[in-house]
């Protein structure tokens, strides 16, 4: 599920290497508690390559619309998010017009509706956010360590952070529609002339509101130079235009087991903005004991139809409106924030030492080898690259937040995120907070485990 863009660059940059040899961490793998809340999330990824402008996504109603079949007409009001991650390319060397993308809500009632932007950030992967190489854990608590326009994202995001050039809020009069976004996605003097956007908007609504996503190429001035569109040009485009292009691929049914999976690209209102957890023995526990000396268990992060790494538990989010031809659920979960705490209890007679990791094991729906397989030294396919805080009681005593930015590839097992010593009968509560990043591929695993004395 790596974006067109993450793939070109791979491509560009990859070097043989050793045949990675697999290996096997014998382990429980275990659902993870929780589930996904009921905000609405606007979900904008297909067409991810965008060379033909139009309608990306619209949750308008059909009344009105020239093409009906590009509307969805599912209200929004209250919590909710906007998601949109598009990559233009020049369709011929000499054409190298920008593509803009513009988000646009509409007022349906008889009363201004303020829209209040609570965090939102979006970024370009050139020159905001380039794919660089960085090592596989860095420090990143000032949140200037990303790769990538999904790992800036949804590191600010994190943070609680509103870009400055993102409004604070948007008042909408009655019966009008204002841009939430209008923002270019250029490829000029881009060598390759390849350029990625990526945004996430947490939102709150007074009353009801209609979303849309379009893509349309800069419309130029009489000398010939190119402008943003304007508000009437995105209204004339959401009423009169079709679907933007290329269509991603078509998805296979989840149902139809017996074909080769296609998950397809998403586009649509997915449910669930967070998936909170207090991960515990049982319900009705409050503590996590950790695993015997020299043992581990993990709990899956973003499983999905054919990678539920044996636990049966599909956390992607279900789709509440969709179009035909795009993804039946939001797999990879992207800009879905995970909250999880770990009530960690030592209730062994013995001091321990515990590491707690995140991991990219090989995706698999059933175990085929009682743990999960990793690779010991894994080829340069990065399936997850972003920021991770990690907050818990160090071995002074003392509170300790870190974000420390990841990247590891297929089957890679990750360094700790903490290690601790606890005392016999000793508790330690770890939390854990991610937004999943896009051009992430899923599953991954949070792993507890104990150091063998």
């Amino acid at each position: 599920m790596l974006s067109f863009l993450l793939n070109f660059i791979i491509a560009q940059t990859t070097t043989p290497t050793a045949a990675p040899v697999e290996v096997v961490q014998r382990q429980q793998v275990r659902p993870l508690p929780g589930k996904l809340d009921d905000v609405p999330v606007f979900n904008s990824n297909s067409p991810e390559l965008v060379l033909k402008e139009g309608i990306l996504l619209s949750t308008f109603p059909e009344k009105g619309k020239n093409v009906s079949s590009a509307h969805l007409n599912f209200p929004f009001k209250g919590r909710f998010d906007i998601f949109a991650h598009h990559v233009a390319k020049a369709s011929a060397p000499d054409d190298l017009k920008t593509l803009y993308l513009g988000i646009i809500l509409h007022n349906p009632t008889s009363q201004p509706v303020t829209v209040n932007v609570l965090n939102a950030a979006s970024y370009l992967s050139q020159p905001d956010a380039p794919f660089i190489d960085l090592p596989s854990q860095k420090n990143n608590n000032f949140g200037t360590v990303f790769s990538g326009p999904g790992s800036r994202v949804m590191s600010d995001i994190l943070r609680k952070r509103r870009q400055s050039t993102l409004p604070t809020k948007l008042i909408i009069p009655a019966g009008e529609s204002r841009m939430m976004m209008n923002a270019p996605i250029p490829v000029k003097e881009l060598e390759p002339p390849i350029n990625g956007r990526s945004t996430l908007m947490r939102l709150s609504s007074s009353d009801k509101v209609y979303a849309a996503s379009l893509a349309m190429f800069a419309p130029t001035n009489v000398d010939g130079s190119e402008r943003a569109p304007t508000l009437q040009e995105w209204q004339n485009l959401l009423d009169n235009g079709n679907l933007a292009g290329p269509r991603d691929k078509t998805p296979t049914p989840p149902e139809d087991i017996n074909k080769p999976i296609i998950y397809g690209r998403v586009s649509g209102v997915a449910k669930g903005s967070q998936w909170n957890s207090l991960v515990v023995d049982s319900p009705k526990k409050t503590y996590l004991t950790i695993p015997q000396s020299g043992r581990a268990f993990s709990y899956g992060i973003a499983t999905l139809h054919r990678g539920t790494l044996g636990t049966n538990q599909i956390q992607s989010a279900k789709m509440l409106a969709r179009y035909p031809d795009t993804a039946y659920y939001a797999h990879g979960n992207y800009g879905i924030w995970y909250s999880l705490q770990l009530p960690l209890l030592n209730k062994s007679s013995a001091p321990q030492t515990v590491k707690v990791s995140l991991q990219t094991p090989i995706k698999e729906d059933r175990l085929t080898k009682d743990g999960l397989r990793f690779f010991d030294n894994p080829d340069k396919r990065v399936f997850f690259r972003g920021t991770v805080r990690v907050r818990y009681t160090d071995n002074k005593g003392l509170p300790r937040t870190q974000y420390l930015h990841l990247v590891q590839n297929r089957g890679e097992k990750g360094e700790p995120l903490t290690i601790l010593n606890m005392k016999p009968g000793g508790k330690r509560l770890v939390e854990v907070d991610l937004l999943y990043p896009p051009d992430a591929t899923p599953p991954q695993v949070l792993t507890i485990e104990t150091e063998n004395k």
